[in-house]
């Protein structure tokens, strides 16, 4: 790294010290995602500073371009995980602006410098800084309290079956979550026990180990969990359903994985794709495994059956 390019970075880090992060937020690699977020190369005066949205891979793409700094790509998880997240949480930096309820796992999911830090960051320098620093520390809690409170409205309340309040991330297919807990479990599994829940933003947003245990089931949790299990004590039953509104249905190689990893299940399993709309089942019509069945949250009490000679059960 060049004598000015480093230059920046140590006045950068001396920043994030300032603004009270620990010293894993104000290393190096921190001080050059907050630089690529500010879109301030090295000889940009500090009242350059811009507040530009940036996704992970762009702002590692940055670094490398204007200060010669490589990460590889398998390190963008460390970069989310031990800077992006806890500027998020210090309230510095802003997740996805332009669309709240984006889902977590959408490839334009981006984080910008919050407008009152980023009046700091340009003061950096000239007479205003310790004045406009000092003011931001006082008040930056308050800003932490209120970006918290409006992720947490965000969110999308559930209430299972047994009157338990749950909330999971917004946007992304936990709509269509909210809908076969809603819909599905009153038309189709009345006195159902729901076990698990899967949340893209928390993957075991609702888990009942102990209950899956005394039904034989031990589940790997680094294993592709189906996104909603009930269990029917009335049956026996444990019913699989997975969410099919960005990803694909309970197919052939899906129906497998299932299979497998609740073959110790004292209970019969049924396997459920669940849809937004028959518009989009239409996509994936040729893939759906026999033996199992299809919901569609636009048409809640109907259901189609995929052959047997069962409907709605499990098969030995």
């Amino acid at each position: 790294m060049k004598e000015e390019a480093a230059d920046r970075v140590e006045d950068t880090r001396i920043i994030l010290e300032s603004l009270g992060f620990d010293a894993e937020r104000s290393n190096e690699r921190s001080a050059l995602v907050l630089l690529a977020l500010l879109r301030l190369n090295p000889d940009d005066p500090w009242r350059d500073a811009q507040a530009s949205p940036l996704g992970t891979r762009a702002i590692m793409d940055w670094i490398r371009d204007e200060y010669g700094v490589t990460y590889a790509p398998n390190t963008r998880e460390k970069v989310r995980r031990f800077t992006l997240h806890q500027f998020v949480d210090a309230g510095l930096v802003v997740e996805n602006p332009d669309d709240p309820a984006r889902p977590v796992n959408s490839p334009k999911w981006c984080y910008q410098v919050r407008t009152e830090a980023l009046a700091v960051i340009r003061a950096q320098g000239s007479d205003d800084y310790d004045r406009l620093l000092a003011d931001y520390l006082h008040t930056s809690s308050g800003l932490v309290a209120q970006y918290a409170s409006e992720r947490e409205i965000a969110r999308i309340p559930v209430v299972l079956p047994d009157g338990s309040p749950v909330t999971l991330s917004p946007g992304g297919q936990n709509v269509l979550i909210k809908d076969m807990v809603d819909d599905f479990c009153s038309y189709y599994a009345p006195g159902g026990r729901v076990l698990y829940v899967g949340d893209a933003d928390e993957k075991w947003a609702v888990f009942h180990e102990d209950e899956l245990a005394a039904l034989g089931v031990t589940l790997d949790k680094h294993g592709k969990m189906p996104d909603l299990v009930v269990y029917l004590p009335d049956k026996n039953w444990l019913v699989l359903l997975e969410a099919a509104a960005s990803h694909g249905p309970v197919d052939g190689q899906r129906h497998s994985e299932l299979s497998a990893m609740f073959s110790d299940s004292t209970a019969g399993l049924v396997y459920v794709s669940c849809f937004p709309s028959r518009a989009i089942m239409r996509k994936y019509l040729t893939l759906i495994a026999w033996e199992t069945e299809v919901w569609c949250a636009d048409d809640p009490t109907h259901l189609i059956h995929f052959n047997g000679e069962r409907f709605l059960g499990p098969y030995e």
